[in-house]
């Protein structure tokens, strides 16, 4: 390999990528002998690199914990995926200000060249908001709320939570992230359901709730929020009786605007909901097909209000 200096920054690299290396590994990857390994090794220690060790034929090398950490080292398109990443976070709402603080300590950790880079997509962008499609501003997510979270469900730690008010005791399962909202997919231990909920509406309690034992999940964590979120994980919900059959309306619509039931007289029903019935008024209204709402009331006046402004809109 070229220099020295260039063969430890891909040593580095390597021990990086994984936790376990051999030494005869290392030495394939460098294109070098077992020695140069030993010799960089024992150099990157110098330098106080934490490379832990096993002598002797077969030995192993990996990155110690509790020392000085090494230097992040990306590659150019690595640099570039992870800052205009950050870019983007900027806009999400919770993560203003946290983002743009991780985009400048990136910047100080990377060589000169990258540091460039970074600092160029930094200069010459800017994210606009990422809610176009509602008139609803997105919630703010707490980064502590959110890391909780995720820390019980590595844990298999049951969380007491008031959700939307409501006492709730969950055993927490997977975060997905989806349309600009954190969901939790938990189970509850007391009769065995499982339901999206919330990040934002969720409240943790302290004390938490009792370690679980997981149990298999019946289907898959993302398929199961798209799904249940047009019933439960909306402001507004709605049932919107169509003029066409299920495959009809299946057919013209997102899989995540809701769920189709059949009715016996060959028309269907539209479950959806959305942040507000402004929203759900543009959803169903792009089906171009008759439709008849009922409930709830507030979409009921609303959808009469638009059918006023529309027939004002026209000649004649």
């Amino acid at each position: 390999m070229g220099s020295t200096s260039a063969r430890l920054l891909a040593l580095l690299g390597l021990l990086q990528s994984r936790p376990d290396w051999s030494g005869a590994e290392l030495a394939e990857r460098l294109e070098v002998t077992d020695r140069t390994v030993r010799n960089d090794v024992a150099r990157l220690r110098e330098l106080g690199y934490p490379v832990d060790g096993v002598r002797g034929p077969g030995g192993r090398y990996r990155l110690g914990a509790g020392a000085r950490l090494p230097p992040l080292l990306l590659d150019d398109a690595e640099a570039v995926a992870v800052a205009v990443g950050l870019r983007r976070t900027t806009a999400t709402a919770g993560f203003e200000e946290p983002a743009q603080s991780a985009l400048t300590k990136l910047e100080q950790v990377m060589p000169e060249r990258l540091r460039r880079r970074l600092a160029a997509i930094r200069d010459a962008s800017t994210s606009g908001p990422e809610n176009t499609d509602s008139n609803v501003e997105d919630p703010a997510v707490d980064s502590a709320t959110l890391a909780a979270v995720a820390d019980a469900i590595r844990d298999h730690q049951g969380l007491r939570v008031y959700y939307r008010d409501d006492p709730l005791e969950l055993e927490p399962y997977r975060l997905v992230a989806w349309q600009r909202r954190w969901f939790l997919v938990a189970r509850e231990p007391g009769n065995g359901e499982w339901g999206p909920y919330r990040v934002d509406w969720l409240q943790l309690r302290t004390p938490g709730g009792r370690r679980f034992t997981p149990v298999p999940f019946p289907g898959d964590f993302t398929e199961f929020v798209v799904r249940e979120v047009a019933r439960t994980g909306w402001a507004v919900h709605a049932r919107i009786t169509v003029d066409a059959p299920a495959a009809e309306v299946l057919a013209r619509i997102n899989p995540a605007v809701g769920t189709v039931e059949a009715l016996v007289d060959g028309r269907s029903v539209l479950v959806t909901g959305g942040d507000s019935v402004e929203v759900v008024a543009v959803w169903i209204g792009m089906l171009g097909i008759d439709f008849h709402v009922t409930e709830p009331a507030e979409l009921v006046e609303h959808v009469r209000t638009l059918a006023e402004r529309y027939a004002r809109a026209t000649p004649g």
